[in-house]
This record gives structure tokens, C-alpha cells and sequence, in this order.
């Protein structure tokens, strides 16, 4: 499911952002917290610096400033949004939880706060709960790639290879060129012993920039 949560990640951060190397990212974390300094009591500033301390993985400097900020906005939709994100690496499910819960509460169907509880609940054994959102957010985003791929990936945990196969082919369709999906297809259809039809998805991820040499392994199972 890792794939996922990256894909949530690069949906609310800017291009620019992610494009950047990692001096370049202590730079603008070091920039950052410079002006939390001089304007401790700006919302914004702080929410900026937080987003420096995830892109460098420093979850605890994050959470702290998003405790700021929910202590004086506790309706934030960002700060809980993100604060949940980073509650979920430190391991502290119970406390993503409730974060994703009260966001929620604000504005019901977020698209992205959906995922990440369902997200929660798969990854903390609350297979029900996680399913359940998957086939609410099915609905009502019927045109979002990422809600049938996470819903894919949740079914391939479980086993459910034909649901998980007709997923992806449905994130396929939505989005032809991420190979990321055509992959995730290829591979349920390995365990399927579906290997035919595996191996044209290998071609077709080979067609569209994945070096044939990356797919080695995946080719070599296609084979057995």
C-alpha cells in the first residue's frame, strides 16, 4: 500500500516541491523556521514549515507544529489532515484516528481524508470498516484512479485477486500511462497464474518508459 500513500502525497504537494533536492529542502526548512521565529503566531507559516518536516521525514517536529495550530484553530482541515499522516508514522493509529474522524466531521467527503482513514483501519485490522469506506468512496468519486487502486491494494492484502484485477483495470482506464497501476495489475495476475496476461502488462509498462531490465524478476515469474 506504500504506493498509495505516496500518490496522496504528491496530490497536495506542489510540483516544485517534490522537484526539489534534499539540501534544497533543508534550505527552505531552515527559511521556514526562521519566520516561525520572527511570527510565532502565524497559522500559515507554521503549516509551511510542517510540510518541510514531512518532506525530511521528521515526523515529530511536524506533529508538534500541527499541536500548535490545532490548539488555536482546532477546525484546521490541513493541520488534521496532515497531523493524522504523521500520527499514522509515528505508530499512533489511535490518535490518526480521531484526527481523520474530526476532520471529517467538518467536511464528510473529503476525498483525501476518506483514503487515509480507510487506509488506517486496513493497515490497524479494521478490515470491515476499511472496505466499507473503500465501496462509499467507489461511489462517490467513480472517476478517481486512486480510490479504485487503494481499493485494489486493500483486496490484494486479503487475497480478493478478481476484485483487486478489476481495479486496477478500472485506475488503468482512468489513467492509461501510470505505470505504477498497470504494474500493481500485472502482478495480481501473477499470483493469479494468470501469466499471459501478465506479461502483455509487463510489455505494456516496458512500452511506456519502465527499462525492461527493472522487470527482470517479474518476467522470469511470468515464465515459470
Amino acid at each position: 500500500m506504500r504506493v498509495i500513500f505516496v500518490l496522496m502525497a504528491m496530490m497536495t504537494w506542489p510540483t516544485s516541491v517534490l522537484a526539489q533536492t534534499y539540501d534544497e529542502m533543508r534550505d527552505s526548512l531552515e527559511a521556514a523556521t526562521k519566520l516561525v521565529a520572527k511570527f510565532p503566531d502565524d497559522n500559515d507559516l507554521r503549516l509551511k514549515k510542517a510540510s518541510w518536516n514531512m518532506l525530511l521525514e521528521q515526523w515529530n517536529y511536524a506533529k508538534n507544529e500541527y499541536d500548535i495550530v490545532l490548539s488555536k484553530d482546532p477546525a484546521n482541515i490541513a493541520a488534521l489532515y496532515y497531523r493524522a499522516y504523521v500520527n499514522e508514522k509515528l505508530n499512533r493509529y489511535k490518535f490518526a484516528r480521531k484526527d481523520y474522524e474530526a476532520m471529517l466531521k467538518i467536511v464528510p467527503q473529503h476525498l483525501n481524508g476518506q483514503l487515509g482513514l480507510a487506509l488506517l483501519n486496513q493497515k490497524d485490522m479494521h478490515y470491515t470498516e476499511a472496505m466499507n469506506i473503500m465501496n462509499r468512496l467507489v461511489e462517490q468519486y467513480p472517476d478517481s484512479a486512486i480510490v479504485y487502486a487503494a481499493r485494489g491494494g486493500m483486496e490484494v492484502e486479503r487475497k480478493m485477486y478478481d476484485v483487486a484485477e478489476y481495479d486496477y483495470t478500472q485506475a488503468m482506464r482512468l489513467q492509461p500511462d501510470n505505470t505504477d497501476y498497470i504494474l500493481c495489475r500485472a502482478d495480481v495476475r501473477i499470483r493469479m497464474k494468470h501469466l499471459k496476461e501478465a506479461r502483455q502488462d509487463l510489455d505494456l509498462a516496458s512500452s511506456k518508459g519502465i527499462p525492461r531490465a527493472a522487470l527482470t524478476q517479474l518476467y522470469q515469474k511470468c515464465s515459470k
